[in-house]
C-alpha cells in the first residue's frame, strides 16, 4: 500500500509538472512568436505605406465618430510617423516632468500620449531605454488616454479628439505646478482644464464649463483609453492582460484581447463609482470618472477598413447629461492612472482617493488569500534584508516553521512506517492469496503502531499551494521584476541565465534554442530533490524505482524555464526538508537510507549468471 501510494503520488506530480510546463511556458512562447511576427508585419506595412504615399496619406478613410458618440478613431492628427520622436515633434505639447514620469501632453485633444517611466528600463542593463508606456496615435503602437465632451447643436463644437487647446501660463507639468488649458467655441462656451499630477502615477483632470451664452445647454463628459496593438510578449493563463474595470453591480470586468476581438463590445450596467482602462503585466492606464455624474462604461474592439491603423482596443465611459444654465458653470473631474502597478502605491490610491477595489488592478488570482500574504511577507523581509532573494529564503524558513508540527507528525509517521516494514512483509507473505485479509491485517497494524499511511502526502500537499503562490508573486508583481540575487542571477522573475549545455558559461558559445533551458540553480534543485528522495528505501518494484530515479531529472529540466526565484525557493526547501527529515528519523530510531542508497548506485550489481 505504501509503495502504491508513493507511485501514484509520483505519477500525479509528473503529470502536474508537465501540464504546468506546457501551459506556462510552451503555450505562451508559441503565442509570443506569432504575436511578434504580426507586429513586425504591421510595422513593415505602415512604413511601406508612408514611403509610397507620404505622411499625410494615411488619414483618408479614417472613420469619424457618430454624432453624440464617444470617439473611436485616433483623430485627424493620426498620420503614420516614421519614428516616435517625429510623431511627438509634429504637434504642440506641454512637457511632463515628475520624479517618476517624463513625457508630454499633446495639445491636440489634450491627450496623454507621450509617457516614459523613469524608474523602469526594458532590460536589467542600466543603460537600457526607459519603458515607453504611452505613444502618439500616429504610431503603429499608439496608446493614449483622452478626456473630452460630447455635445449637440446647442452646445456647438466641444473639446474632443481634434480640439487644439491653448496653454495658460506655465508650460511644464510638475507635481508642484499644474497646467491650465482653455478652449472657447462659437456658442459662448469656455472650457478650462486644469491638469495636475502627483509624485507617482496619478493625474487629475478638472474641467470647468462656463456658459456665457443666453440659453442653458446639456453636454456629456467622456474618457477613453485607446491602444492599437497588443503587448509584444503574450501573457500566460495565470495573468490577465487587456481591458479591465470595476464598475456598477457587475464589479470586476476583465476582457482579454482575444475575447474582446470576438465580442466586439461589452456594456455593463451604469455606475456611479469605480474605474476602467487597459492593463499589461506590469503597467496600466486607467480612468476614474467623476462621482458627480452616473456613467456608462464600455469595452470595445474596432476594425478600421482604411487608415494608418487596422484596429483598436478601447475602454471608455460616458456620463449622463451635464446641465449648465446660462451665465453659470459646471465642473467635472477625472483621475487618470498611468504607470507601474506597484503594490504599495495601488493600495494607497485605493485608500486615500477612495477608488473602489483599485487593488484588483493587480491580478492576484482566485487564491489571493494566499498570494497577498505571501507577497506581504516577502516584501516585509525584503525591507529588512535589502534583497528579494534573501527574503525568499527567509520566507521558506518561516513557512517551514509554521507547518513544522504537521510536517513533524508526517515524518514521524513515515519513520515508524519504516520500522514496521518487516511486519508488513510478513503480513503480505502470510496473506499473499487473500487481499481482503491482507488489507485488514495492515489496517490493524497501522492502528496498533499509531501510523497514518497517508502522512507522507502532507509535506508534498502543503508545498503545492506555497509553490503556486510564490510563482504568482514572482510573475505578477513589478517589485520582483529585475530584482537581483547574488552572482549570476540579476532578475529573480526571469529564468536562470546560465546553461548546463555550455557548462554555465565556461564554454564560449550560446546553446542552440532547441535545447531545453537548464541553469545552475535548476541543477542544484535537481540534486537536492534527488538526495531528498534517497532518504527513503528504494521501492522494490522496478517500475517505481525507475520513476523515482528519473523524477529529479524530469523536474530539473521542467523547472529550468521557471523564474529563478522559484527554483531557488524549491532548492532551499528541499535542503531544509532533508535536514528536518534526517533529524526526525534519527529521533524516531529509524534508519536513514541516504548513504546506503547512494552507495548502491556505485556498487557493482551481480550478473544473472552469478
Amino acid at each position: 500500500m505504501e509503495n502504491n501510494r508513493n507511485f501514484f503520488i509520483t505519477i500525479a506530480l509528473s503529470v502536474l509538472i508537465l501540464t504546468l510546463w506546457q501551459v506556462f511556458y510552451m503555450n505562451p512562447r508559441m503565442e509570443q512568436q506569432r504575436e511578434t511576427a504580426r507586429i513586425e508585419q504591421q510595422r513593415a506595412e505602415a512604413q511601406k505605406k508612408e514611403a509610397g504615399g507620404g505622411a499625410n496619406s494615411g488619414t483618408a478613410g479614417t472613420p469619424a465618430p457618430a454624432p453624440g458618440a464617444i470617439p473611436t478613431a485616433p483623430g485627424s492628427e493620426a498620420v503614420t510617423a516614421a519614428s516616435r520622436d517625429q510623431a511627438i515633434a509634429a504637434t504642440k505639447r506641454v512637457k511632463i516632468d515628475t520624479p517618476s514620469l517624463e513625457g508630454s501632453i499633446n495639445l491636440t485633444g489634450a491627450r496623454l500620449d507621450d509617457l516614459k517611466l523613469k524608474h523602469y528600463t526594458e532590460t536589467v542593463d542600466k543603460n537600457s531605454p526607459e519603458i515607453e508606456l504611452l505613444n502618439p496615435s500616429s504610431l503603429p503602437n499608439g496608446y493614449f488616454a483622452e478626456i473630452g465632451f460630447v455635445g449637440n447643436d446647442k452646445t456647438g463644437t466641444v473639446p474632443g479628439a481634434d480640439t487644439v487647446w491653448s496653454v495658460d501660463g506655465n508650460p511644464t507639468l510638475t507635481p508642484a505646478t499644474p497646467v491650465t488649458l482653455t478652449y472657447t467655441n462659437d456658442k459662448g462656451l469656455t472650457f478650462k482644464r486644469t491638469i495636475s499630477v502627483d509624485n507617482d502615477y496619478m493625474f487629475t483632470v478638472s474641467d470647468t464649463v462656463q456658459n456665457s451664452g443666453s440659453a442653458a445647454v446639456s453636454l456629456f463628459n467622456y474618457g477613453r483609453v485607446t491602444r492599437f496593438d497588443k503587448p509584444a510578449v503574450a501573457s500566460t493563463y495565470v495573468l490577465h492582460e487587456g481591458l479591465i474595470g470595476f464598475t456598477g453591480t457587475e464589479g470586476l470586468q476583465e476582457h482579454k484581447y482575444a475575447a474582446i476581438e470576438k465580442d466586439k463590445q461589452v456594456k455593463p450596467g451604469k455606475s456611479t463609482d469605480g474605474w476602467l482602462g487597459i492593463t499589461d503585466k506590469y503597467w496600466a492606464v486607467t480612468l476614474v470618472p467623476t462621482e458627480k455624474q452616473p456613467f456608462q462604461p464600455t469595452y470595445s474592439y474596432f476594425d478600421f477598413n482604411a487608415g494608418p491603423h487596422s484596429h483598436s482596443y478601447q475602454s471608455d465611459f460616458l456620463t449622463d447629461a451635464i446641465n449648465v444654465e446660462a451665465g453659470q458653470s459646471a465642473t467635472v473631474e477625472t483621475e487618470v492612472f498611468a504607470g507601474a502597478k506597484e503594490v504599495a502605491k495601488i493600495n494607497a490610491y485605493e485608500e486615500d482617493r477612495h477608488i473602489k477595489r483599485f487593488d484588483l488592478l493587480i491580478d492576484w488570482g482566485w487564491f489571493h488569500f494566499i498570494t497577498k500574504p505571501m507577497f506581504w511577507l516577502i516584501d516585509t523581509l525584503y525591507k529588512f534584508f535589502g534583497n528579494f532573494g534573501l527574503a525568499i529564503l527567509a520566507t521558506t524558513v518561516i513557512v517551514k516553521a509554521i507547518f513544522f508540527p504537521l510536517a513533524n507528525k508526517s515524518y514521524a509517521s513515515m519513520a515508524n512506517m519504516k520500522k514496521v516494514q518487516p511486519k508488513m512483509l510478513e503480513i503480505r507473505e502470510k496473506y499473499a492469496d487473500d487481499k481482503m485479509k491482507q488489507q485488514q491485517a495492515m489496517m490493524e497494524l497501522y492502528k496498533t503502531e499509531k501510523i497514518n499511511p497517508l502522512a507522507g502526502c502532507w509535506p508534498v500537499a502543503l508545498q503545492i499551494p506555497v509553490f503556486f503562490s510564490l510563482y504568482k508573486v514572482l510573475y505578477i508583481t513589478i517589485e520582483m521584476r529585475h530584482a537581483p540575487f547574488f552572482g549570476w542571477v540579476h532578475d529573480l522573475a526571469a529564468p536562470d541565465p546560465t546553461s548546463l549545455f555550455n557548462l554555465f558559461g565556461l564554454l564560449p558559445f550560446a546553446p542552440p534554442a532547441f535545447l531545453p533551458h537548464m541553469g545552475a540553480w535548476a541543477v542544484v534543485m535537481g540534486i537536492t530533490m534527488f538526495l531528498q528522495m534517497r532518504m527513503n528505501p528504494a521501492p522494490p518494484d522496478p517500475t517505481q524505482a525507475a520513476v523515482f530515479t528519473w523524477m529529479p531529472v524530469i523536474f530539473t529540466f521542467m523547472m529550468g524555464s521557471f523564474p529563478a526565484g522559484l527554483v531557488i525557493y524549491w532548492a532551499w526547501n528541499n535542503l531544509l526538508s532533508i535536514l528536518q527529515q534526517g533529524v526526525i528519523m534519527k529521533r524516531q530510531g529509524a534508519k536513514i537510507e541516504l548513504w546506503d542508497n547512494l552507495a548502491a548506485l556505485f556498487r557493482k550489481k551481480p550478473s544473472p549468471a552469478e
